[in-house]
């Protein structure tokens, strides 16, 4: 009854009210129900965007944190190689491992280690560098550190921060260290033992890259093992001595990327990303609360431009309200027809000023629109383009990195012709992967890429697979997307050659039928489940960050997409020990697109 009663008083009021209130009245409650909504996707969108910018800036710390941490390490990893191969395994141990080497090696990185030790089976100790005399009771054997490298005799391993105590000092201090531990072979008497190598990391130098990381006022990082174990953290004393507590068990299950979570009460956003080798993960902590400030201020200012706006149109409206009730419906008529697709048809002179305004401003709207379409399918373009290129720029550095160490490896071992090989053949690599610029070149100029490719490969692994390039169609006028091929030998040579026992073989076969191309990249190594197959051209599944993780052969599947359309691309045929086999389908090209557009296809 009560709103009956309201309703019949409003249809009372509205019958005796002016065209100019009505008009008046409704454009003032449409265009506040309207800013509102504005207004609160604009606080949305904000709080959303902002925190998107937290996470691409925490993850942006945690690649440049991951480098230098990356770095450091890499660094203690090559003077372990260094005492390995130029000082224990040139030394007899009857006849004493020589200590200038490792007193050499610990001068050069002492900003960075603690210590350097070799210990027999026994966990006697052998050798040592700067200190040469065991604390009385020390058993290293016992060591975790040790049993690690015992236990698992070809990896490096790395400790959590510990207090260092095997040494006897003058002062008798101790220094907390991250001890870098490896299996090492030992010549005694001409006969071969197991030992271990102890490298001591200054836990100080890897505390000292994160206090040089600027990362705000409210948010921390922390690195943590893959069980859990802390290795560095900022509150770390109180943590230990529980006036603190960290979520930090939980982050290491977590996969990289952001994450959120409630702890304590507080809730955070958590960014993860993991070391590859070590599987250390860094970890950063943002709390939301300062979300929340900049979102306050935020909608404290949407507040006060709403207020002020319909103050504004209120005001407005009354004064325009009478002038534009027939001329506005004309300009609607004409609004309609022009968004079915007319041109937008010519008024009559009735109306006011604003009316022929807002006509004119339409009338640049809609030739703004035409121009705005036409430059978003030129970006799209542009975007396609620029995919693209992008794609064809991703290079491993690892490969380049690799054969300059063979390179420098066959020097040193006085295989020149070897050196000289892989240079030349490196060389002419890269001059076939820069082409000018050109992303279409000879299919000969492909398999000679290839070719080179697969020299420098076959020398890095002494030869334990042969390599064979079959041209079942003449190919000298024939021209393709460069850098295809490449990419999967990469794959075929890391998922079926490293890890086989027997000799292994890749063969390369093309052939032509009608106006298609066909390329085989065949090898007979372990292999794998159809499944697995399928998901290396699956976009919606992740890759792996480690080497041989197919990324490279699904960069060229999109590639040849991207290029030529959804109907070419990589198909993938493989079984468990029987092989694999990666057909790259793409059309007869004849002439060298410099945009390689589908133009180009005969």
């Amino acid at each position: 009854m009560i709103f009956r009663s309201i309703a019949r008083r409003f249809s009372r009021s509205y019958e005796k009210m002016s065209i100019q209130r009505v008009i008046s009245l409704t454009f003032t409650a449409v265009a506040v129900v309207g800013m509102l909504f504005i207004g609160l996707s604009l606080a949305v969108r904000y709080s959303s965007v902002n925190q998107q910018v937290q996470a691409q800036a925490s993850q942006q710390v945690l690649d440049q944190v991951n480098l230098t941490l990356d770095a450091h390490l890499r660094r203690m990893m090559r003077v372990a190689d260094t005492v390995y191969y130029r000082i224990i395994k040139n030394a007899d141990i009857e006849q004493g491992l020589p200590n200038d080497g490792l007193s050499l090696l610990y001068e050069e990185n002492r900003d960075s280690l603690v210590s350097i030790a070799v210990f027999d089976a026994q966990g006697e100790l052998l050798s040592a560098a700067p200190l040469s005399e065991l604390k009385p009771g020390a058993h290293p054997e016992q060591q975790s550190w040790f049993l690690q490298a015992q236990n698992q005799i070809e990896n490096i391993h790395f400790s959590t921060a510990h207090v260092q105590n095997l040494f006897q000092t003058s002062d008798n201090s101790y220094h907390w260290v991250i001890s870098l531990s490896r299996q090492v072979e030992l010549t005694r008497g001409g006969s071969i033992e197991s030992g271990v190598l102890l490298v001591d990391i200054s836990f100080t130098g890897l505390e000292q890259i994160f206090r040089n990381t600027s990362y705000g006022a409210n948010g921390y990082l922390y690195l943590v093992n893959r069980n859990g174990e802390i290795i560095y953290h900022p509150r770390q004393q109180l943590i230990y001595a529980g006036i603190q507590k960290e979520n930090h068990e939980r982050a290491a299950q977590l996969p990289d990327g952001t994450h959120w979570e409630e702890f304590e009460g507080e809730q955070h956003q958590i960014t993860v990303k993991t070391m590859g080798y070590t599987g250390w993960k860094l970890v950063s902590v943002v709390p939301v609360k300062g979300f929340e400030v900049n979102t306050g201020q935020f909608l404290l200012f949407v507040g006060s431009v709403l207020l002020f706006s319909i103050f504004l149109l209120v005001f407005v409206n009354s004064r325009l309200s009478d002038h534009i009730s027939e001329p506005i419906r004309e300009l609607e008529r004409a609004v309609n027809e022009t968004g079915r697709g007319g041109d937008m048809p010519e008024l009559s002179n009735d109306g006011c000023y604003e009316v022929h305004k807002l006509e004119h401003s339409i009338r640049a709207m809609v030739s703004t629109m035409h121009h705005l379409m036409e430059d978003v399918i030129q970006q799209e373009e542009d975007k396609r383009r620029s995919e693209l290129e992008v794609l064809q720029s991703q290079i491993n550095p690892h490969f380049l990195y690799n054969t300059l160490d063979s390179v420098i490896w066959l020097t040193e071992s006085g295989r020149y012709d070897d050196a000289i090989s892989m240079v030349t053949s490196l060389g002419r690599l890269f001059r076939i992967s820069l082409s000018k610029g050109s992303r279409i070149i000879r299919l000969a100029d492909e398999l000679e890429h290839a070719n080179h490719y697969m020299a420098i490969q076959k020398i890095r692994y002494k030869n334990k697979f042969e390599f064979s390039v079959q041209t079942d169609t003449p190919i000298e006028s024939l021209y393709c997307l460069k850098l295809i091929i490449q990419p999967i030998l990469e794959n075929a040579i890391y998922h079926g050659m490293a890890a086989a026992d027997d000799d292994g073989e890749i063969r390369i076969r093309v052939w032509r039928e009608e106006e298609e191309i066909y390329i085989d990249v065949s090898d007979n190594g372990l292999g794998m489940t159809p499944e697995v197959a399928a998901g290396l051209l699956d976009e919606s599944r992740p890759v792996s960050s480690k080497k041989g993780s197919g990324i490279g052969v699904r960069n060229v599947h999109r590639r040849l997409q991207l290029t030529f359309g959804a109907q070419y691309g990589l198909t993938i045929f493989s079984e468990p020990d029987e092989g694999t086999t990666v057909r790259i389908h793409l059309p007869v090209l004849e002439h060298p697109e410099a945009d390689g557009q589908k133009g180009a296809v005969r």
